[in-house]
């Protein structure tokens, strides 16, 4: 089994319940670690057997900059479900950091875990 690490995607998102959060794009941090099988990758040496961490990682960026969600867990959630659509995802953890949420701490965060459904 192997792991691939996303760390410290730093993206621009509406998210939050209130009228200026509404409104105004805030820092969220993206981290996600997705659990694969990646000897048929590493035997053959070809992109076609891996993960393909860059095509998420684009996908992730496009959903979360046009992303309209109330709560991070929404976001966590859905892009916990985008990370598992691929096949070859065995497993995934997804981290939406929110810097700046909560007076006197560095950062709120909520994480999420699933499988992919057999």
């Amino acid at each position: 089994m192997a792991h691939i690490r996303i760390e410290n995607l730093r993206l621009q998102a509406i998210v939050g319940i209130n009228d200026w959060e509404r409104t105004t794009k805030q820092d969220v941090v993206i981290n996600v670690v997705i659990d694969y099988d990646a000897t048929p990758a590493a035997q053959s040496d070809r992109i076609e057997e891996a993960y393909d961490y860059k095509v998420i990682t684009k996908r992730m960026i496009e959903v979360i900059e046009a992303s309209d969600f109330f709560l991070i867990e929404t976001l966590a959630q859905h892009l916990l479900e985008m990370v598992l659509e691929n096949p070859r995802a065995d497993a995934a953890t997804v981290r939406v950091d929110k810097p700046g949420a909560l007076r006197g701490a560095d950062s709120v965060s909520i994480e999420v875990q699933g499988c992919r459904p057999e």
